[in-house]
C-alpha cells in the first residue's frame, strides 16, 4: 500500500479509485434528536405548537362536491389579491369562522359576502374550497357556527334574518322579519334591524340565539320559522334601550349572556326572560363595541373581548369585578374572537393593526396567573376570528386581508389540517397538441394564398347562443299526448282504426283489377251469395281489353276529348 500511495503522489493523482464512504450512525441520530428537541421548545402549557401555516388562498381548480345549491359562484377564496388593506375598511376580511363538531369541515365567511366551505379530507396541498356561494346576497357574514350535531349551519348576516343552512349549503331554515313600526320589540315576530351575533345551544339541537341592533336578543326553534321563541331585552342603567353586540350560551345552556354598546355585560336564565339574573355594568368602557363572550368549559368564568383594548376574566358567582384584565390588546373588529383552551388552562384572543405598522398577532395568556405565555405572528393584517377546537388541538385563524390558517401540531393533533397537508398536489392534465405556423401575406396573389385558418372555439361558443341549433331534441311522447303535443296515435280504438287505414298503401289506380281482385277466390269458394243464385243466375261476361283501350290509354291527357 505504501508503494501504491508513493506512485500516485510522483504521477499526480491521489489514488486508483473512490474510497467507501463511511457512517457514524450514532452520531446522526444524536443529530436528528436534538434537533426535534430544538423544533419542540415553543411550548404551550401541555400543548406543544409547531409554527406551521396553512393559508387558504384563490385559484382556478375544478371544484368538487355535492351538487351546487342555489347562489352558487365559482371562485374559491375570499381574497383576489393578496394586499394588506386598512383593518377598519378593508372589503377581504375573514369575519366568520365555523368547524364542525367532528373537525371533519370548515366554514368561513367575509365581507364578500361569500361563504366557503374546506374538507380536510378532500383537500390536498392546493386547499382548495369545494363550495362558495352568497346566502344573503348582499349582506357581509357576521358570524357562522355548525350545530351541536354538525347537520345544519347558523348563518348570521348584516340583514335582520338569520339563516340556517345544511352541510352542502342548501337553505333548511330563514327567520322571520318583524314589524318595525311596533314599538315594543316583544310583540314582533323577528328582528327589525340588522343583526350582531348567533350561536346555537349547546345541549338542544333545534335552539339557536341571535342578537340584533333593535336592542333584543332572541331564541329561535329550528321547526318554527314563523315567530321567534323568546325575547331577552337588555336595559340600561336609566331602563332605556341598548343595543347587544354579541351574545353566548354558557356550557350547559341554562344562562345567556349579552356583551352591549353601554359597556355592560347581562345575564339572564334561559327560562326567566325579564329580569337579568347577573349584570356588570362597568365591564367595559361606554360606546365600544363588547366584540366577544366565552365561558370556560367548567362554566365558572366568562371572558369578554371589549372595544377598549381589554381583555377580562369574570366569575358569574361574583360579578361586580373582573377577576383578572389585559391591556394594549388593540381591537379595530366589532368581531374579534377570545376563547379558551381545550383543558381550560389558556386563554387566546387576536390584535389588530392599520396598514403597514406591525403584524396581527395571536396572544396566548395563562388563565390562572394571566401572563403573556406565547405570541405568534400571524400576518401582516389583522386577526380577528380564533378557534381553538377541542377534538382536533388546532387553532383556526380568520385574518382582516383574506386568508384561513390553521396552526397544529405534528404531534398533539388529530386529524383536520394533517390529513390534506400530507397530500400531494395534483397535476393538471395538459393536452399536447402539434400546429403549424400561419403565415399572413395579404398582398400575395390569390394562387399562392393560405386559407385563412378558423377556430371551431369561437363557432361552437356562437352556436351554442343560437336557440334553434342548441336546442335539445325533444323525445317522441308516449301515450296520449303533453305539454302541447299530440302522439303517434291516440290511446282509443277509433284512432288506432285512422292509423292502420292511413297506413294502406295499396293501389287502386285500375278499378277493373280492383273489381275482380277476389273473383278468383269467390268462384272457387262460393259463401255468401253464390249458392242462392246459382241455378238461377246467368254465366257472367266480361268485356275483353281491347286496342283501342290501350291506345287510348297512351295518349297524353291533353289530346283526350273532352266531354
Amino acid at each position: 500500500m505504501s508503494g501504491d500511495r508513493d506512485i500516485s503522489s510522483v504521477m499526480g493523482f491521489s489514488g486508483f479509485g473512490k474510497k467507501a464512504r463511511t457512517f457514524d450512525l450514532d452520531a446522526i441520530f444524536e443529530q436528528t434528536r436534538r434537533t426535534a428537541i430544538e423544533r419542540s421548545q415553543h411550548v404551550l402549557g401541555k400543548f406543544i405548537y409547531k409554527n406551521v401555516i396553512i393559508s387558504c388562498l384563490d385559484d382556478d381548480d375544478d371544484l368538487v362536491g355535492p351538487p351546487l345549491p342555489p347562489g352558487y359562484t365559482g371562485s374559491t377564496a375570499h381574497s383576489d389579491d393578496d394586499d394588506e388593506g386598512d383593518a377598519q375598511d378593508d372589503g377581504d376580511d375573514v369575519s366568520a369562522l365555523g368547524l364542525d363538531p367532528s373537525g371533519a369541515r370548515l366554514v368561513t365567511g367575509g365581507y364578500d359576502y361569500d361563504v366557503r366551505f374546506w374538507d380536510f379530507a378532500g383537500m390536498d396541498q392546493s386547499l382548495q374550497a369545494f363550495r362558495s356561494l352568497q346566502p344573503c346576497e348582499c349582506h357581509q357574514i357576521k358570524s357562522l357556527q355548525y350545530s351541536i350535531t354538525g347537520d345544519v349551519i347558523l348563518v348570521v348576516s348584516g340583514n335582520a334574518q338569520a339563516k340556517v343552512l345544511d352541510r352542502d349549503g342548501f337553505n333548511v331554515m330563514e327567520c322571520v322579519k318583524g314589524d318595525q313600526y311596533i314599538v315594543d320589540m316583544a310583540n314582533t315576530k323577528g328582528h327589525t334591524a340588522m343583526l350582531n351575533s348567533g350561536c346555537w345551544h349547546p345541549k338542544i339541537k333545534e335552539e339557536f340565539m341571535t342578537c340584533s341592533n333593535d336592542g333584543t336578543v332572541r331564541t329561535w326553534d329550528l321547526n318554527s320559522e314563523k315567530k321567534h321563541k323568546s325575547v331577552f331585552k337588555p336595559r340600561s342603567f336609566q331602563g332605556k334601550k341598548v343595543i347587544p353586540t354579541c351574545c353566548t350560551y354558557s356550557r350547559d345552556g341554562k344562562l345567556i349572556a349579552a356583551g352591549c354598546q353601554d359597556g355592560t355585560i347581562q345575564i339572564w336564565d334561559r327560562n326567566l326572560s325579564v329580569h337579568t339574573k347577573f349584570h356588570c355594568r362597568q365591564a367595559h368602557t361606554p360606546g365600544t363595541d363588547t366584540s366577544c363572550l366565552s365561558f370556560s368549559y367548567d362554566g365558572v368564568t366568562l371572558a369578554s373581548r371589549g372595544g377598549d383594548d381589554t381583555l377580562k376574566t369574570w366569575d358569574i358567582r361574583n360579578f361586580r369585578n373582573p377577576v383578572k384584565l389585559a391591556t394594549g390588546l388593540t381591537n379595530y373588529f366589532s368581531m374579534t374572537d377570545c376563547c379558551f383552551s381545550p383543558d381550560d388552562k389558556l386563554l387566546v384572543t387576536g390584535t389588530s393593526v392599520k396598514k403597514d405598522e406591525g403584524n396581527g398577532k395571536l396572544v396566548f395568556f395563562d388563565r390562572a396567573s394571566f401572563e403573556r405565555v406565547y405570541e405568534i405572528e400571524v400576518s401582516s393584517a389583522s386577526v380577528v376570528r380564533c378557534l381553538w377546537h377541542p377534538k382536533l388541538n388546532q387553532i383556526m385563524v380568520g385574518t382582516g386581508n383574506g386568508l384561513a390558517k390553521v396552526y397544529y401540531d405534528p404531534v398533539k393533533s388529530h386529524r383536520g389540517a394533517m390529513l390534506c397537508v400530507v397530500k400531494s398536489k395534483r397535476k393538471e392534465k395538459q393536452a399536447e397538441t402539434l400546429t403549424q405556423d400561419y403565415i399572413i401575406t395579404p398582398h400575395a396573389l390569390p394562387m399562392f394564398r393560405e386559407a385563412r385558418q378558423r377556430s371551431t372555439r369561437k363557432q361552437l361558443e356562437k352556436d351554442r347562443l343560437d336557440p334553434k341549433k342548441s336546442h335539445k331534441p325533444e323525445p317522441p311522447v308516449s301515450g296520449p299526448g303533453r305539454g302541447g303535443r299530440v302522439a303517434a296515435h291516440g290511446g282509443t280504438l277509433s284512432s288506432f282504426i285512422v292509423k292502420n287505414i292511413a297506413l294502406d298503401k295499396t293501389d287502386d289506380s285500375n278499378p277493373r283489377e280492383a273489381i275482380l281482385r277476389h273473383a278468383k277466390e269467390a268462384s272457387e269458394n262460393p259463401y255468401w251469395v253464390a249458392p242462392a243464385y246459382e241455378h238461377t243466375q246467368p254465366e257472367p261476361v266480361f268485356a275483353e281489353d281491347s286496342e283501342e283501350d290501350e291506345e287510348a290509354e297512351k295518349e297524353p291527357e291533353w289530346k283526350k276529348r273532352k266531354i
